[in-house]
């Protein structure tokens, strides 16, 4: 018998995607779109704004047009994304617009993020969808794997 996954199965698939951002010298955030009435992927994403010469290529980004595509279809309706950081406003808009059912993310983002700081995208009057929010999965893992690639970068500018 197969083992259901759960939200932290679901994030460390997010977390193997921010690797391969790293490696490709992208800011490591990965992103999973999940279909939880059967535990299918639909689609995986990483940042690839630097690769892609395109500023609106988040992780989340990548994978709901990766959803879309695949499923062929505009909206997204009952699906689950799970991303290692809380989304941007621009990532948090493309969400609400592709109607998905839940966020689950891990690391607070203070200075960027859309959902539970700055705009609070989900708060405002003219949001017309808002999934439910789950945040703090596997928060320290998805957290330091920003910080390591930040230093990383902090000490080469250094040397």
């Amino acid at each position: 018998m197969v083992k259901a996954m759960n939200d932290q199965d679901y994030m460390k698939l997010a977390l193997a995607q921010a690797e391969d951002a790293a490696q490709k010298g992208e800011v490591p955030i990965g992103a999973v779109l999940v279909d939880p009435a059967n535990g299918d992927i639909v689609a995986k994403g990483h940042n690839l704004t630097i690769t892609n010469h395109d500023p609106t290529a988040h992780a989340e980004i990548v994978a709901i047009r990766a959803a879309c595509e695949s499923l062929n279809s505009q909206r997204l309706i009952g699906l689950d994304l799970f991303v290692t950081l809380e989304p941007c406003t621009m990532c948090a808009a493309a969400i609400s617009f592709s109607r998905l059912r839940r966020v689950v993310f891990g690391a607070m983002d203070e200075k960027g993020g859309g959902i539970l700081h700055g705009a609070k995208f989900y708060n405002q009057k003219t949001c017309h969808h808002r999934p439910e929010i789950i945040s703090g999965v596997m928060a320290e893992p998805c957290g330091k794997i920003l910080k390591e690639f930040f230093q990383a970068r902090r000490k080469n500018k250094q040397n």
